[in-house]
């Protein structure tokens, strides 16, 4: 069966398992809660703090480890600080513009590179592509409750539009699991360029936005969401070896 997944079809098929838990996520967003004795509030906020550390975990595990596998020590650290200084800019025009999507974009740095590199180790270790895209499946399940939340709460976006977006990013991590797999499993100065700018651009919008809106005032209990959800990055770390 693993070696299955090292072919196209195979990779392919793998990806776009990942890639639905993002329309799940979207659709779980609209269940009142799920965590008995929790409030509405306290089970929304929390979900976005599980996705934050989700997100952390992201940069720990993935992003930074096989970014530092493929550049010089002096070009990582420069490109993670130029992906945070990038989206900065990015988040500026879009606060100018009055629209609302930081979760979103930190989710799609997140979801892209990890398909990337998913496609890019499947002809190395077939075991560890397929554990990658269960974690990358249960870490967009929160960042897309949350993303979802946060541009529907915004209204810039008609519902039925909004769906349709979400439903886009499916395909999207074929998409680059075959760049991954076909194009860049070779190309170590750029796949690892790429990964180490989604972290240093998710690093910038996990503080600047991500965080503050995971907080509620006069409740803990939200916060222990994002300690569940790198405690869920370091298990799959660990379950990958």
């Amino acid at each position: 069966m693993l070696d299955a997944l090292t072919t196209l079809p195979g990779g392919l098929l793998l990806a776009t398992f990942a890639g639905l838990s993002i329309p799940l996520g979207a659709a779980l967003s609209r269940v009142p809660t799920l965590l008995p004795g929790w409030s509405t509030e306290e089970y929304r906020h929390g979900v976005t703090a599980f996705g934050g550390g989700a997100l952390a975990s992201a940069i720990c595990f993935v992003l930074v480890p096989e970014a530092a596998d493929r550049l010089p020590a002096a070009l990582l650290v420069a490109l993670f600080i130029a992906g945070g200084l990038l989206f900065r800019l990015i988040d500026a025009a879009l606060e100018k513009r009055g629209g609302a999507g930081s979760m979103f974009m930190a989710m799609l740095l997140d979801y892209l590179p990890e398909a990337l590199a998913l496609g890019a180790i499947l002809m190395i270790n077939p075991a560890a592509a397929l554990l990658t895209a269960a974690l990358i499946f249960l870490q967009n399940v929160p960042e897309g409750f949350s993303a979802w939340r946060e541009m529907e709460h915004a209204h810039t976006i008609p519902t039925s539009r909004l769906w349709l977006l979400f439903a886009l990013t499916v395909p999207l991590g074929p998409l680059c699991a075959w760049i991954g797999r076909d194009i860049l499993a070779e190309a170590n100065l750029m796949l690892g360029s790429i990964l180490a700018l989604a972290g240093g651009g998710i690093l910038y919008l996990l503080f600047e936005d991500i965080a503050p809106e995971a907080q509620i005032k006069g409740s803990t209990r939200p916060a222990l969401g994002a300690v569940l959800g790198f405690a869920l990055g370091l298990a799959g770390h660990l379950a990958i070896g």
